[in-house]
């Protein structure tokens, strides 16, 4: 589709969805010099501060890139997906795999790691799941959710800790799903009471194996009602 001028509003999305046009549809092949600042301009009837922030937003995305003294080139015909949306779109079962590696270790090192500070906010974390168990689904998850991250944070490791904060996002809905679908807590409304108690008193015991295996075991058995899903 030929470049034209654009409507009133929103001048920025649309020059990023023309400019995207252009390039995905091959009208500017991977290693094209875009036209001037200039003559974007005039072409899609903007003034030169919306095509700077639409080349902007397309370099953010890995389909432009600025050369000094050059100009702006093409180097993708599709934009790079960042490690947020790559999750939002990966298979919830494929995430949780990933997130039991995670936290087993995690659960290993918290036991090992564990400083009153962090005992203290595993109790609190446990009651609150407990307290949780006549809430919506919604909230029990977010509480459950809540309890894994205070055991990955006694693990004093940032890597760790920066990678269950990407994950939890992408496995919240579907873990709401799969209690709702399964009815998970039809008849018992604290579900996986017993084995997060015993994850807890793990960690707290200084039992670096125990605390893995109590991990496994419940991130297992939810991987399994995943897949059975």
């Amino acid at each position: 589709m030929p470049l034209g001028p654009l409507r009133p509003s929103p001048l920025v999305e649309q020059a990023v969805d023309h400019l995207r046009e252009q390039i995905s549809t091959g009208h500017w092949p991977v290693g094209t010099r875009l036209p001037g600042e200039t003559t974007l301009a005039r072409t899609l009837g903007v003034g030169r501060s919306t095509v700077r922030e639409a080349v902007r937003a397309l370099a953010a995305t890995g389909l432009l890139r600025s050369r000094q003294g050059a100009g702006v080139f093409v180097i993708a015909d599709r934009p790079t997906e960042d490690w947020p949306t790559r999750l939002r779109r990966a298979a919830v079962t494929d995430v949780y795999e990933v997130r039991t590696l995670i936290e087993v270790q995690a659960a290993r090192l918290a036991a090992e790691r564990r400083t009153d500070e962090d005992l203290a906010a595993l109790d609190a974390a446990l009651a609150a799941r407990h307290a949780a168990s006549g809430a919506p689904d919604s909230e029990f998850v977010d509480r459950d959710i809540d309890l894994h991250r205070a055991v990955v944070a006694a693990a004093h490791n940032p890597v760790l800790t920066d990678l269950f904060a990407e994950f939890a996002p992408a496995l919240r809905q579907a873990l709401i799903d799969l209690v709702e679908l399964l009815r998970l807590r039809a008849d018992d409304p604290d579900h996986g009471r017993a084995t997060h108690e015993e994850l807890v008193r793990s960690v707290a015991a200084g039992d670096a194996e125990a605390a893995a295996l109590a991990a496994r075991t419940e991130l297992e058995a939810t991987l399994g009602r995943l897949r059975s899903a």
